[in-house]
């Protein structure tokens, strides 16, 4: 890493990342061609980068994984978390290599070149995330060209221009269109995912409406998989949407960007349905976004939290679940209402990782149970939401 701007690329760089501050990164570009913007954050996670590379929650992000082999096992379409990938871009240490891998269907350069998202090789993926802890997530420009030739001049402009995710909505950007039955279930190895039951089957399934804000497929499955049948609908959905749907429970979903931004139209929506006393479930910007409408405050993290190895103490009995994590805002716990309890916390930096209302049937956590990538602790999570509605 360079803290100044070099006057050519050296030998052999094809790639390049430009922090807003200046710091320039070469190195060595992989998948489309072209440059995109946004804030380099990083991931810990040594599995599972297809799924992380097309999780909502990543929209505006350039991703450093600083596990160095991504994409050693290639790309199915079986790995994905929505159909177009979130992230604008990754940063990793070693070259991508052929897959060695035989549920692979394509290269991840392949892959990322057909998606439209800028790779770069060949960093210092340690010195760069001890940056980010340092100093905080940079907003910055990712490059590619075969030629080695860049503007550095208009990348670093660009950067300097992009406004942060702080204050942005972009659930309004990666939500879907209209309304759909979700028929998915867990997936089984040789067989794929297995057919769920849809709203209206047999069986008594208590039926439960998700709010799009950015939904991970994995998410709708654990549901399906918990007992419930599923109807997605969109971050825009308005309470009447929600209630003529006649849902026995509401789903708040993961999703991109400032909480506080999503939250002038998911609020009041939610609002209401605590008022009608409609039982609520949310994860990550759900999570956030419950803790707004009961009254309390959500925040810019310094680095954010990005992985699938994060401790968190579940404070009714003190037992620690190993989760995935994906946010980069948290609920401050120190405003949450009285009729608000924490109830898990992170043991990385104390954050608020859970809430419950005393008065409501709604719960909510910061973390992702649904895994995908990462560990399976939390997978009751699910189980408890559905079981409750019966």
């Amino acid at each position: 890493m360079s803290d100044a701007k070099p006057a050519r690329a050296p030998k052999g760089a094809t790639g390049v990342l430009i922090l807003a501050d200046g710091t320039v990164i070469w190195g060595r570009g992989f998948g489309a061609e072209g440059h995109a913007v946004g804030e380099v954050c990083f991931n810990t996670a040594m599995t599972g980068y297809q799924e992380v590379m097309t999780d909502p929650s990543y929209a505006g992000q350039i991703v450093t994984f600083t596990f160095p082999h991504i994409g050693n096992v290639g790309t199915n379409p079986e790995d994905i978390e929505a159909d177009t990938p979130a992230a604008v871009g990754c940063v990793v240490r070693q070259d991508v290599t052929a897959p060695s891998n035989f549920r692979s269907l394509e290269g991840f350069d392949a892959w990322m070149k057909r998606k439209g998202r800028v790779g770069l090789s060949g960093v210092d993926t340690r010195a760069l995330t001890r940056r980010i802890r340092q100093l905080g997530a940079p907003n910055a420009v990712i490059a590619h060209s075969p030629s080695g030739t860049f503007d550095l001049d208009a990348l670093l402009a660009e950067a300097k221009a992009w406004p942060g995710l702080e204050g942005m909505d972009l659930a309004k950007d990666v939500t879907r269109d209209a309304r759909q039955d979700w028929s998915g279930g867990p997936w089984q190895l040789g067989q794929g995912y297995g057919e769920g039951a849809g709203p209206g089957a047999e069986g008594g399934r208590p039926h439960v409406v998700a709010i799009d804000y950015g939904a991970k497929n994995n998410i709708l499955r654990n549901l399906t998989a918990a007992g419930a049948s599923v109807t997605v609908v969109p971050a825009s959905a308005t309470f009447e949407e929600v209630m003529a749907l006649r849902p026995d429970g509401v789903f708040l979903s993961n999703g991109p960007g400032d909480p506080a931004a999503t939250g002038e139209y998911a609020v009041p929506v939610i609002r209401r349905l605590l008022d009608a006393n409609v039982p609520i479930f949310g994860i990550c910007l759900g999570h956030q976004l419950l803790g707004l409408a009961v009254g309390a405050k959500t925040a810019k993290m310094h680095q954010g939290h990005r992985g699938a190895n994060h401790p968190v103490k579940r404070l009714s009995d003190g037992l620690v679940e190993i989760t995935s994590m994906n946010h980069g805002f948290a609920v401050d716990a120190d405003t949450l209402p009285a009729n608000a309890r924490a109830t898990h916390v992170s043991l990385f930096d104390g954050s608020n990782c859970g809430l419950e209302l005393t008065d409501k049937s709604a719960f909510s956590v910061q973390y992702h149970p649904e895994a995908s990538p990462g560990p399976q602790d939390s997978f009751y999570l699910f189980q408890k939401f559905v079981k409750g509605l019966k």
